[in-house]
């Protein structure tokens, strides 16, 4: 976040509007800021911190520190709870007793630099903006001698229309940030005054619109996290796979939409094989299963789905392989293309799967139009966390890839102390 020259003071104006209200802008463990500080960590970068408060304890397994400690963050893939290194000793401490205001960060040039502080806060200020221009609307158009004649649903009509136009900017990780989670009440709080408005009420149409256009904000917030949740367990999924070949799923894909098992018709000699498929946006990847272990997964292969056309086959004999296939679809690209030829074993099956072969190609656009994608960090961050889990992890004998939790310190703490 450069500050300009022609915007000298907007800087202090901010940071005391905001001491103001109370509201701490601090590391709360999680998004951007913590994915930006477990690339640093990872890299072998040394992440220093400064206690905002001391944190006093008694348990050996805890760190304890005064206020203007600067400690070495060592390990910070938990949300709450950090591991740190001070001059005594090591040990859990809770995130939110380090950091705080942007500007105090600005002061210590020799901890951050102006890349890293745009990585770590990311857009907070223009967030604060916004929400600070949407109060003052608010209040002006509250009347305070007599509540009832207010109309405040042109307000957040204005203020969702906005919203929508600017969520397609904020990068995946932006939509944990607690004031984005925030929006999300807005329609309960709407539906709550549309509920106690008289229809006969001038505000009532505007607070009716309101009310559905915060319902589609609410849900693009909520989408984008569960998009955001989902690339992990995609890429738990890629380590737990044997062989696996190429580049990583998430450099394409975000997303499962469906996985089942096909058979695999090949040329020249028509030899099926069964495989389990697992169709993503953008690629299908197909695997075999281990035959004495079945939940054990081999990866074999990826079919590229973009510019792929899905052709519904009758039951018949097919031409070129000299064989009768049934339940059958043919994945082609063009003339001379590739081609894949897949039978299901019921009828059901194949309508089911051609189906979601196109409800891929929606998501496909879907996120095309609203400028969905994963950043480069992200996707570094969720591969190594996957890779060191995948490591630690001690499978039982016959292999199964179980998502155990592996303690890499001493059991997290259960509850956070107070600030």
């Amino acid at each position: 976040m450069a500050i300009c020259a022609d915007e000298t003071g907007r800087e202090e104006t901010l940071y005391e509007d905001v001491h103001s209200s109370s509201q701490h802008y601090s590391h709360s463990g999680g998004g951007g800021e913590q994915l930006a500080i477990n690339e640093l960590i990872s890299n072998g970068s040394v992440v220093c911190a400064e206690a905002l408060w001391d944190h006093v304890t008694m348990n050996d397994q805890k760190l304890g520190f005064k206020t203007g400690d600067v400690i070495e963050v060592m390990d910070a893939t938990n949300r709450e709870w950090w591991w740190g290194h001070v001059a005594d000793g090591e040990g859990w401490f809770p995130a939110s007793f380090v950091w705080g205001y942007i500007r105090q960060c600005r002061k210590r040039s020799d901890m951050f630099s102006e890349e890293q502080l745009r990585t770590i806060f990311g857009n907070i200020e223009d967030i604060y903006r916004c929400q600070k221009v949407f109060v003052k609307a608010l209040e002006q158009k509250f009347n305070r001698e007599r509540p009832h004649l207010s109309e405040l649903g042109a307000c957040f009509l204005e203020h969702a229309c906005q919203l929508l136009q600017k969520m397609i900017d904020i990068s995946l990780d932006g939509f944990l940030l607690t004031s984005v989670q925030k929006i999300c009440k807005y329609p309960l709080q709407l539906a709550e005054l549309l509920k106690y408005t008289h229809p006969q009420h001038r505000d009532f149409r505007d607070v009716e619109a309101a009310l559905h256009a915060m319902k589609n904000v609410a849900q693009f917030i909520n989408e984008r996290k569960r998009r955001l949740e989902n690339i992990d367990k995609i890429a738990q999924w890629q380590s737990s796979i044997k062989d696996w070949e190429g580049e990583d799923l998430l450099v394409r894909s975000s997303e499962l939409i469906y996985s089942g098992e096909l058979t695999l018709v090949t040329q020249p000699q028509a030899k099926s094989q069964q495989r389990m498929f697992f169709l993503f946006d953008h690629q299908l990847i197909y695997c075999k299963k281990d035959l004495l272990h079945r939940d054990m997964l081999y990866y074999k292969g990826r079919v590229d789905m973009d510019g792929l056309l899905v052709l519904d086959l009758e039951d018949r004999k097919d031409k070129d392989l000299h064989v009768s296939i049934r339940n059958a679809f043919r994945l082609h690209r063009g003339t001379m293309g590739e081609s894949h030829l897949l039978c299901a074993r019921k009828p059901q099956q194949k309508q089911r799967w051609l189906r979601v072969f196109a409800r891929e190609r929606e998501q496909v656009r879907l996120d095309q139009e609203t400028g969905f994608s994963i950043t480069e960090l992200q996707r570094k961050q969720v591969m190594l966390n996957a890779s060191k889990q995948q490591a630690a992890w001690k499978p039982k004998a016959h292999g199964r890839p179980y998502y155990l939790t592996c303690q890499k310190h001493p059991v997290l703490p259960a509850s956070l102390p107070q600030q």
